[in-house]
């Protein structure tokens, strides 16, 4: 090989090595520091090396010159640029041209045209920036790493810290860049990443047009954080409330409470207050409580009142408080927003401290029971307990001996109020029930006859004097013997070899006889009627009954079943008031393969050998026994009778997504339908459909508590419909209708239509919503709320009273 050869070899060689991507790295030894002195907060720990990346390098002791395609990897960050200064020793980056910070436990994303940074420290300046906290870009994917993705843009940003950025002259956004659909334009902006940002002089604007100017605002970062403040205001309209205006404080006591207060403004009505207060004392005890009133122009004002609160205390003991206070009537018609809380005449409030052990159950409890009648002031029913104590077993052998034996047993005292009638303010009342039973099993066949001894004592009864109820000091001792004998033969069963739909389906019956007799009820007209203890009643009787079930369980997977996406993103947890956001609905019937019970159908009748019922039955009247409480459910005594309704009970439930219910009771005796009571639910991917249907007659007497007041019809016929589509955390489009129809007054008693359009970042909802309550409230509201990701809703459309 001649010289000149060798030369031109060896000249390509070094050229291709300079064309090559140099890597450098570099043991960057940690900040000095004086003695005894820590470290500052975010210097690097000993040892933490530095690749440096770039198509030229230059180096002069412990300083680097790089250019082009630079990258510097430093743990968890990766920074960019077309042209860097870094200096070794100190760990201090000047980059310019293209600049990009990427990486670190909360996914930051920085983009600048000239930086200085320090790698150590991770502390710097950027200049003409544009970021993103909380995402993290592989290729055209995007993983959420936060529940509150971040974006922002300044013309200077300051890093002071690794969790902390100072924005300049820019704005803060949580929708997608460039073009947002929503943001803060600010003066100046603090973030501490993971917890809020400070937005001091800002501007709200939508896309480009100024909305509202907020001398301070937050906004969170990261977790849900709690922080006390003025909520988004609301505002709104309504045909009877004219213009709607509102403003909350929220304040977060500590981590385990926080309360709201609030007041609105209602131009042609007056002033509505709302408070609530949440609390978590500890990980088994609970506290709510809220307000609500209203001081009203036209006379219709009033307050409810709302406390809930359960704990668990040492010992195995349980205490629960679920009180409730309304001041009128009228006032839930005329100002409550959802029509099934509207209508509901009855307030209940209980309290009970209770413990069980080895089968025993231990409970004392006060109580109020309030049903109002009519919007008629005073026409109202009110039962109190006054603090009671109640003891009761399961079933429990009797020794060695295959017989059972069980107890209840309750001690406590009582009124009732009401505008004619009142007892005295304590009645005293004691009731034991012991009982005893022997279980039989025979080729199949099961067979339990029992046996039960009652005694109530009452304090006070009741007397009929001139066609009017009082009460007198006079004691009744009501005493009864109970016998029953239940015979269950065996259940009859298919097994179904040829699938139906994939599925494998069981056939079971099971048909049942009960007899029951009670006796010795004979003061029946002077007991007190307080709750279900006390209408009992004489009774010979035959119960006769079949229930049929099926069950399925899938052999063959369905053909549309997805298979399940890997979803990276933020693991939820519940907060510390047990709140999970919401999660995808499943695919119906995709699970693994198990039976379950698709449809149940329960028929029944009884027969009364005893038609007057011991002379408890009133000919004319409506009477409600114990037998025909727990049998149906609907009072059907108004006459002595030997058969009762027949009563049908079927539900079919397909899936997670499907389901049917329906009650029947038709009386063979009038050849009509007591009662009907039909439910659906059904959901195919995001179109769901509910419906409803209530039928019932009332026999007996027409109840009128107060002269004056209007008479309650004998007979409801009212329809309930419900249909949408989508969600309110889905993309695009959602829409919903809900419509309340009474067909025997033939009038639309309740109508809404809500629809909902969902950005990447905000939503906007807008609902009309009629009542139609009588003279009380005849009502149109128009309502709506547009949503800010991690911010709040503007409007008056409230999460708890959408529709969907």
């Amino acid at each position: 090989m001649t010289r000149r050869t060798r030369f031109h070899i060896t000249a390509v060689l070094l050229c291709h090595l300079l064309l090559a991507t140099p890597v450098f790295t570099s043991q960057s030894p940690p900040e000095p520091s004086s003695a005894g002195q820590e470290p500052a907060s975010g210097s690097a720990p000993e040892g933490e090396s530095v690749i440096l990346r770039a198509r030229e390098q230059e180096k002069s002791g412990e300083r680097f010159e790089l250019r082009g395609e630079v990258e510097i990897l430093y743990g968890d960050f990766v920074l960019r640029a077309d042209r860097v200064s870094y200096d070794a020793a100190t760990g201090q980056a000047t980059a310019e041209g293209n600049v990009r910070l990427e990486g670190g436990p909360h996914a930051e994303h920085i983009e600048a045209t000239r930086a200085t940074y320090n790698l150590r420290t991770e502390t710097g300046e950027f200049e003409d920036v544009s970021g993103t906290i909380g995402v993290r870009l592989t290729g055209r994917s995007i993983t959420l790493t936060t529940t509150n993705p971040f974006a922002f843009r300044g013309r200077r940003v300051e890093k002071t810290g690794p969790r902390r950025f100072i924005v300049h002259s820019g704005m803060v956004t949580s929708c997608e860049m460039p073009d947002p659909r929503w943001s803060f334009h600010t003066a100046r902006a603090v973030i501490e990443v993971d917890e809020t940002a400070r937005i001091y002089n800002s501007t709200f604007r939508v896309k480009k047009v100024p909305v509202f100017y907020f001398p301070y605002a937050q906004h969170p970062v990261g977790r849900v954080k709690r922080r006390s403040g003025f909520q988004v205001p609301t505002f709104g309209t309504s045909s009877r409330k004219g213009t709607i205006l509102g403003e909350s404080v929220y304040w977060a006591i500590n981590r385990s409470a926080d309360a709201t207060v609030g007041a609105e403004y209602w131009s042609e009505r007056g002033w509505a207050q709302h408070g609530e207060f949440r609390a978590r004392p500890s990980q088994t005890s609970r506290v709510y409580a809220s307000y609500y009133g209203v001081l009203d122009r036209q006379d219709q004002d009033g307050q409810d009142v709302r406390f809930n609160a359960e704990g668990h205390f040492p010992r195995g003991f349980r205490g629960v408080a679920d009180l409730n206070y309304l001041s009128s009537f009228v006032f839930r018609l005329a100002f409550t927003e959802t029509f099934s809380q509207a209508v509901n005449s009855e307030v209940k409030s209980k309290t009970f401290l209770s413990k069980d052990w080895n089968g025993f159950f231990f409970n004392g409890f006060a109580a109020r029971y309030q049903n109002f009648q009519s919007t008629t002031p005073g026409d109202v029913v009110t039962i109190w307990h006054a603090p009671s104590v109640e003891v009761s077993t399961v079933d429990q052998k009797l020794g060695g001996s295959p017989v059972y034996w069980s107890l209840d047993t309750s001690l406590g005292g009582l009124s009732r109020k009401e505008p004619a009638f009142r007892t005295s303010d304590m009645v005293g009342r004691f009731d034991i029930y012991p009982r005893a039973s022997l279980p039989l099993h025979h080729k199949g066949w099961s067979f339990r006859p029992e046996v039960a001894l009652r005694t109530t004592y009452y304090t006070e009864r009741q007397v009929l004097t001139g066609g009017t109820l009082s009460t007198t000091d006079e004691a009744v001792n009501r005493r009864a013997l109970e016998t029953v004998l239940e015979v269950r033969p065996p259940a009859l069963g298919r097994i179904f070899e040829r699938p139906v739909r994939g599925a494998k389906l069981k056939h079971v019956v099971e048909p049942r006889v009960i007899f029951r007799r009670v006796s010795g009820v004979n003061a029946f007209p002077n007991i007190i009627r307080f709750d279900a203890r006390d209408i009992l009643s004489d009774t010979a009787e035959i119960e006769y009954g079949v229930v049929q079930r099926f069950y399925a369980k899938r052999v063959e997977p369905r053909p549309d079943c997805p298979a399940l996406p890997q979803v990276s993103g933020p693991s939820y947890e519940e907060d510390v008031f047990g709140e999970r956001p919401q999660v995808a609905l499943e695919e119906e019937d995709c699970g693994p393969a198990e039976a379950r019970e698709v449809v149940t159908w329960e028929v029944a009748q009884k027969y009364f050998f005893n038609e007057d019922f011991g002379g408890a039955l009133v000919n004319g009247k409506r009477n409600v026994f114990t037998t025909s409480v727990d049998f149906a459910g609907i009072a059907f005594l108004t006459e002595p009778r030997r058969f009762s309704p027949v009563i049908s009970r079927l539900r079919v439930r397909r899936g997670p997504n499907t389901d049917v219910e329906w009650h029947l009771d038709v009386d063979p005796k009038e050849n009509r339908i007591n009662a009907s009571t039909a439910l659906v639910n059904h959901r195919v991917r995001e179109f769901f459909l509910g419906f409803s249907h209530a039928y019932l007659r009332t026999p007996g007497e027409i109840f009128v508590s107060v002269p004056g007041s209007v008479p309650t019809p004998d007979r409801f016929n009212q329809f309930r419909f419900l249909a949408g589509w989508g969600h309110p955390n889905k993309r695009g489009i959602s829409t919903a209708a809900n419509i309340g129809f009474d067909a025997h007054f033939n009038f639309l008693q309740y109508a809404a239509f809500q629809t909902t359009y969902n950005w990447d970042c905000c939503g906007l909802s807008m609902e009309y919503r009629r009542f139609a309550l009588g003279q009380v409230r005849n009502e149109n509201q128009y309502r709506f709320a547009f949503t800010l990701a991690n911010i709040g809703s503007f409007g008056n459309l409230r999460r708890q009273e959408r529709i969907f």
